[in-house]
């Protein structure tokens, strides 16, 4: 058994920063091929910049998750640079349906839908049929949040899709166990990244959490990137179906 990637083809969204960010690093040190994908260019190039000396090699490519061609132009980018893939980590979201539940509207609802799962699946859908017709098996991360374990005040839709995926996690693991293709969930707790920056830089809920999470600290990219190199590599070759929480003990009261 090892952590070692090498040989591999990973596809990462939301590569060019944060989480998605410190996953591909992680990859590429591992030895993948990994293409990272966002919306903004600019953050996929200085990403795969700083990653230029590692011995896996990040490729940019430009992709709206939102939508479908702009997918099925993704997944081709990354076959014809790299090859066949063999780790998709769908790492993608938005929230923008902060504030008391009936005052969400419908295009809040469906826009964050349309990011938080329906993008997932849509990939699952191109990626997965090829993984099973190669028949080497495969991994496939989502990136979901313990929003969607437990209710979080002005979040319905957020925690709502996150606890979609998390479902959605549990019956592709059931669904492609036998192909060897094992899916796993990662739930963060609050990390340090831009996306959550309307957390952490809040002083009264920073002070809360240092008060009563177990490990007291805000957490960071880089432990999310370690659980997800553990659920790519054979490490974690009997893991499948199920939700890694990292979160710094905040649900374990």
């Amino acid at each position: 058994m090892s952590f070692a990637l090498d040989g591999k083809v990973a596809l990462v969204t939301g590569g060019g920063r944060g989480i998605g960010k410190a996953i591909a690093q992680r990859f590429a040190a591992a030895g993948a091929q990994v293409v990272i994908a966002s919306r903004k260019v600019e953050n996929l190039e200085a990403t795969a910049a700083e990653c230029a000396g590692l011995p896996g090699r990040v490729v940019p490519v430009a992709c709206h998750v939102g939508k479908q061609d702009q997918l099925q132009n993704l997944v081709a980018e990354t076959e014809k640079q790299l090859g066949p893939i063999d780790i998709l980590v769908n790492n993608s979201a938005t929230n923008i349906g902060q504030g008391p539940a009936l005052e969400v509207s419908d295009e809040a609802l469906l826009k964050t839908m349309e990011i938080n799962v329906l993008a997932a699946h849509r990939l699952i859908r191109m990626i997965v049929p090829k993984m099973i017709a190669r028949g080497s098996g495969g991994s496939i991360i989502n990136i979901a949040s313990i929003a969607g374990l437990r209710p979080q005040p002005h979040g319905l839709v957020y925690s709502s899709t996150k606890a979609a995926l998390i479902m959605m996690t549990r019956v592709w693991g059931i669904e492609f166990g036998p192909h060897r293709i094992r899916v796993n969930a990662i739930c963060p707790g609050l990390i340090q990244t831009d996306f959550s920056e309307y957390f952490w830089k809040n002083e009264a809920h920073m002070e809360k959490l240092k008060a009563t999470q177990p490990l007291p600290y805000l957490g960071q990219p880089e432990e999310i990137a370690g659980m997800a190199l553990y659920l790519a590599s054979d490490e974690s070759s009997y893991v499948t179906g199920t939700t890694m929480v990292v979160d710094g003990g905040a649900t374990a009261r």
